[in-house]
C-alpha cells in the first residue's frame, strides 16, 4: 500500500499546516488561563475556522471531511504545542454514539456545541464493584412517570467536575442476565441529586471522580436505544473508547525518549548510541508504527458507517503497555534527576514523570490488559471463552461471596 500523500491530500496538509501556524495560541494569548479554560479557548478557534470534528457532518459543526484528512489534520496538530484536548469522551466516545442511537433532535441541540467545545461529556461506566466487567454495575433505574429515577455510585469518572453532560449506563432490570438488563442515557451533570468528588491521584492530580446519584431524575427522551439494550449502545461507545484510549494517552512516545538519549550521556557517550538503549527504541518505533497503521484501519471502518471491531483492543493492549514502559525507561535514564517532578526544576517539564505516575492507569481504563487478551483470543482469534459461573443466571440471583 502506498503511504504517500496523494496530490489532493497534499494539498489538503498545505491548507491545514498553514492555518496552524497561523492560529496555534501563543503563550501570551493563554496567560492566567487554567488548562480548561484554555482547552476552550482553542477548540473554540478550530470551531470557528472550520476545523473542529472534521469528518462530522456539517449540521453538527464539522465539514465532512474524509477518514484521512481528519488524520492529516491530527498529524500536522501534533507539530505544534497546543492547549490540552479535554474533549476526547465527548467527541471521540459520546459523540460516535449519539450519532447512532440519539434523536435527530438531540443531536442537532447536542452536537454542534460539543463540536465548539462550549459542552464538555464525561462517561459515567465504572462502579467500585463493576470496573472491567462493566455489565455488573448496580446503579439503577427505575421509571417514575415519564421520567427515570437513578439512584447509586459511578468511579473514576474523568473530568467529571467540569462536565456539562454525562452518558450513563444503569441496571434498569436485574431479573435477567446481566447484559440483558441495562438501560443507556445522557444527563445533565448539573441535574438535582448529581454529586461528583474529586479523587486525588498518585500523580498529584485530581482527574476523575467519584459519582453519586440520590433520587435523580432523566427524562424519558434522554434514553439512547430501547430499554434493555444498554449493553449494544455500551459496545458502540466502548470500541470508540478503546481506539481512543489506544490512540491518545502516550505523552511519552518514540520522539520524546529519542530526544531525552541523545542529550543523556553514558559513559561518556549520549545514550543513543548504546546498543541496548537503541534496542528499546527500534522496538517502541515498530510498535508506534505498528499501532497508527492499526489506527488506519480503525479509521476505515468509521468511514464506511461500521462500528470499530474488536480488533483495535491491540490498540489499547500495546498501546497502554509501551507508554509505561517508555516512561519507566527514561526516568532510568535519568537517574537521580527522574525522582524531580517539579515542572520548573524537571527534564521537559516534568512530562517524564507525570506519565511515570499515570501511566499504569491508562492500563486499567476502558478494559484491562487481561479484559484486552480476552477480546482479541475470542473475538478476534476464535477461541473458545472463559467459564462463566453468571452466564444466564438473572443478575439478582448471582452469588456476590457476601
Amino acid at each position: 500500500m502506498d503511504f504517500n500523500d496523494t496530490a489532493a491530500e497534499a494539498t489538503f496538509r498545505e491548507e491545514a499546516r498553514a492555518w496552524l501556524s497561523d492560529n496555534v495560541p501563543s503563550e501570551q494569548e493563554l496567560a492566567g488561563m487554567d488548562y480548561v479554560t484554555s482547552a476552550k479557548f482553542w477548540q473554540k478557534r478550530k470551531f470557528d475556522g472550520g476545523w473542529a470534528c472534521i469528518r462530522w457532518p456539517k449540521e453538527y459543526g464539522g465539514r465532512g471531511a474524509s477518514a484521512i484528512e481528519q488524520v492529516i489534520l491530527h498529524q500536522e496538530e501534533a507539530r505544534f504545542d497546543t492547549p490540552m484536548n479535554i474533549f476526547t469522551i465527548g467527541q471521540g466516545m459520546a459523540a460516535p454514539t449519539l450519532m447512532t442511537y440519539a434523536s435527530d433532535e438531540a443531536k442537532a441541540r447536542l452536537l454542534p456545541p460539543m463540536a465548539s467545545g462550549e459542552q464538555i461529556w464525561c462517561q459515567l461506566f465504572s462502579e467500585p464493584s463493576s470496573g472491567s466487567d462493566l455489565a455488573s454495575l448496580r446503579t439503577r433505574s427505575e421509571r417514575g412517570g415519564d421520567d427515570w429515577v437513578i439512584n447509586g455510585q459511578k468511579i473514576w469518572t474523568s473530568g467529571a467536575h467540569y462536565s456539562d453532560y454525562g452518558i450513563l449506563v444503569t441496571r434498569s432490570d436485574p431479573t435477567v442476565a446481566k447484559h440483558k438488563g441495562l438501560t443507556y442515557f445522557f444527563l445533565d451533570m448539573k441535574s438535582p441529586g448529581v454529586e461528583v468528588r474529586p479523587i486525588k491521584q498518585i500523580s498529584g492530580d485530581s482527574n476523575f471522580n467519584e459519582v453519586y446519584f440520590s433520587d435523580v431524575r432523566i427524562p424519558g427522551a434522554q434514553r439512547l436505544g430501547e430499554v434493555g439494550q444498554g449493553w449494544q449502545v455500551a459496545l458502540t461507545t466502548l470500541m470508540n473508547e478503546r481506539a481512543t484510549i489506544g490512540a491518545g494517552y502516550a505523552n511519552v512516545n518514540f520522539d520524546v525518549a529519542c530526544k531525552l538519549a541523545r542529550r543523556i550521556r553514558i559513559d561518556g557517550k549520549p545514550a543513543i548510541e548504546d546498543p541496548a538503549v537503541r534496542a528499546k527504541l527500534a522496538n517502541w518505533y515498530v510498535q508506534e508504527s505498528g499501532l497508527k497503521f492499526t489506527g488506519y484501519r480503525t479509521l476505515t471502518a468509521l468511514s464506511r458507517g461500521e462500528i470499530p471491531g474488536p480488533e483495535h483492543s491491540i490498540g489499547k493492549a500495546v498501546g497502554a503497555a509501551k507508554t509505561q514502559d517508555m516512561a519507566s525507561f527514561c526516568v532510568d535514564l535519568l537517574e537521580m534527576a527522574g525522582a524531580i517532578s517539579d515542572p520548573e526544576l524537571a527534564e521537559m517539564d516534568g512530562l517524564i514523570q507525570m506519565t511515570y505516575m499515570s501511566a499504569p492507569g491508562h492500563r486499567i481504563a476502558g478494559g484491562t490488559d487481561e479484559i484486552m487478551m480476552n477480546i482479541l483470543a475470542e473475538r478476534v482469534l476464535g477461541l473458545p471463552q472463559e467459564p462463566r459461573m453468571d452466564k444466564g443466571i438473572p443478575f439478582n440471583e448471582v452469588p456476590t461471596g457476601t
